[in-house]
């Protein structure tokens, strides 16, 4: 298992759609394993394939919290195929926009259709933060970041405060 960088916005790559996973194989099992250990590392509750740097349809995720036993999921080609009208608003953060948070309202409850690393297929509900985390996630897949909710000055303030981070981390 290997921790894997985390790109930071803004990187041309986390704005880009990622095409459908094709071949079930020991590299994407190695890269489903990597992404949960560079979640739990950094520490999060859901990481997309882009966020690594791999063009993927491939997430994971777990919003189990302690003491409850962890529930580590990897969705492979995953699509919400029913969302609740519903809404409910979660101060989101990313592990791609670092120490930035905001409020995003998205449907409260979603139902998903995923390949598992066999390839068989799934479908489950989600709701509460497991519906936030699962859609928020699908947007990375789709290029999109939870900073595209928000209004333009929010965004380009978060988006200028990445830039100077990334510039300090590449002094330090």
């Amino acid at each position: 298992m290997t921790l894997r960088p985390i790109l930071i916005h803004p990187d041309p790559r986390l704005k880009k759609a990622c095409p459908a996973v094709t071949e079930f194989n020991d590299e994407l099992r190695m890269l489903a394993d990597d992404m949960l250990a560079t979640m739990y590392d950094a520490p999060g509750v859901g990481l997309a394939a882009p966020q690594v740097g791999v063009m993927k349809r491939v997430l994971v995720m777990d919003c189990m919290k302690a003491p409850e036993p962890p529930r580590p999921m990897v969705l492979i080609n995953p699509q919400v195929i029913w969302s609740s009208e519903d809404t409910s608003t979660y101060e989101e953060g990313c592990l791609s926009i670092p120490e930035q948070y905001a409020e995003v309202t998205r449907p409260a409850e979603v139902k998903v259709r995923w390949m598992a690393l066999d390839g068989s297929v799934h479908e489950e509900q989600f709701a509460g933060l497991w519906a936030t985390c699962v859609q928020h996630e699908i947007d990375h897949l789709d290029g999109k970041l939870f900073i595209d909710y928000l209004g333009p000055i929010k965004r380009q303030m978060i988006t200028r405060k990445m830039e100077k981070l990334k510039r300090d981390r590449a002094r330090a």
